[in-house]
């Protein structure tokens, strides 16, 4: 993907509904993840192809790219502490 195509992705997702279960994975996505990707990261991190290795609830983790975690209204400071804390984001 272009820079003029993240641009739209983001812009779009960013005039969307909030949905809280889907937002990490469309962020992704509007960064140019390909649905198999997504579908790993999705998948059960205790089943084989497992590509979430995330240590906090509700966070995603793309080994060697970025650690996701969508929190509630007034606890940004304490999810970005547990995201830099994180030892798997450490790795």
């Amino acid at each position: 993907m272009n820079a003029v195509e993240i641009e739209q992705a983001v812009s779009d997702l960013i005039e969307a509904p909030f949905d809280r279960e889907s937002f990490a994975f469309s962020f992704l996505e509007a960064f140019g993840n390909k649905a198999t990707t997504i579908r790993k990261l999705k998948t059960d991190r205790s089943k084989k192809g497992a590509a979430n290795k995330s240590d906090l609830e509700g966070g995603i983790l793309q080994t060697k790219n970025i650690h996701l975690l969508v929190c509630d209204e007034g606890t940004v400071t304490q999810s970005l502490k547990a995201l830099v804390e994180s030892p798997e984001t450490a790795k």
